[in-house]
């Protein structure tokens, strides 16, 4: 199953229009075949059109997010093909069943979340294309997850971070201060062109997930290494940044500068760094919101979970009670 999702590539657009295009009942036979069947290309091919033309973010999906619902999507019906589901007509028992399973394999509550949320996305796409009504995941429970996402996944340290950027080559150097400095998603990172930035490089322009774009400010260090790169590179006044394209690729790189330093066990992937960039902006502004809009987040609520307060952060204020 997992090599017949991974086959299904090229043009997100261009697939979405080899299914949305289709008349209805075109439409529903094809979505109807593939879920008789469990055919996994047709399936995900079927999700991706949905995702790409029926949601807020549409075409603006990370590749992230879209490795995600993919792997979701192939855990699913792995599991449906084990248990002999009938997909248009799910048992009512089944699905919960399913969920239950996840969690006994160990996996976290925020990767069982994320496996039923595929689940939940084909479906809303069977039913997209009219192949069924089911929504056997509406009323499942799933699991929460008590422990805070900042004690689970925090910030790297100062002197982590430090040996990486001594440690570095000049392009890994902009890569991690874009993610560390800038407080950029990898997605961003991997994406700026040099015509991003202001004629000083002190702001950059970026261009966030579901098309929302927001300016920053970059450190001194930043624009240093940005301006080593830019000679480095020939001085090109247009294209991308960095020749690291993929996401796979930039994570092996910052692995292996880790390794490199002797601190491969401290090396959390990209997210820690653009907690760390909003740790250290929020420990000089006091303030969530301009924390919020510096890392492109929409709710406040969602940067609280990005920023870690030290523990004695209120001493001195409670020091003077009466």
């Amino acid at each position: 199953m997992g090599e017949e999702l991974r086959a299904y590539t090229g043009d997100r657009l261009g697939q979405a229009r080899a299914w949305a295009g289709l008349g209805d009942e075109a439409l529903r036979g094809r979505a109807v075949r593939a879920a008789r069947d469990k055919d996994g290309a047709e399936l995900w091919g079927l999700t991706l059109a949905f995702l790409t033309s029926e949601t807020v973010a549409g075409v603006g999906l990370s590749p992230h997010t879209l490795r995600a619902y993919r792997k979701g999507v192939e855990v699913f019906l792995d599991h449906a093909s084990a248990h002999a589901w009938t997909l248009l007509h799910p048992g009512r028992r089944e699905p919960s069943l399913f969920v239950a399973g996840l969690s006994a394999s160990g996996l976290s509550p925020a990767t069982v979340q994320a496996r039923v949320a595929a689940a939940g996305a084909l479906y809303r796409a069977l039913r997209w294309a009219g192949a069924t009504d089911a929504e056997p995941f509406a009323d499942v429970a799933r699991p929460r997850d008590r422990t805070r996402g900042i004690v689970k996944n925090p910030p790297y340290r100062a002197d982590f971070v430090g040996a990486l950027l001594e440690e570095a080559d000049v392009q890994e150097r902009v890569l991690l201060l874009l993610l560390a400095h800038a407080g950029l998603r990898i997605a961003e990172a991997l994406a700026v062109e040099w015509a991003d930035f202001g004629p000083t490089r002190a702001r950059l322009r970026v261009y966030g997930k579901g098309g929302k774009v927001r300016v920053v400010p970059l450190s001194a260090r930043l624009r240093e290494a940005l301006g080593a790169w830019h000679e480095e590179r020939g001085s090109p006044g247009s294209g991308r940044v960095l020749e690291i394209r993929a996401y796979s690729t930039a994570y092996e790189r910052l692995r292996r500068l880790a390794l490199r330093c002797g601190r491969e066990h401290e090396f959390r992937g990209f997210h820690a760094g653009r907690k760390y960039a909003g740790t250290q902006l929020y420990a000089v502004v006091r303030d969530f919101t301009r924390v919020a809009g510096f890392l492109g987040h929409e709710a406040v609520d969602t940067t609280r979970r990005y920023v870690e307060l030290p523990e004695d952060d209120l001493d001195a204020a409670v020091e003077g009670f009466r």
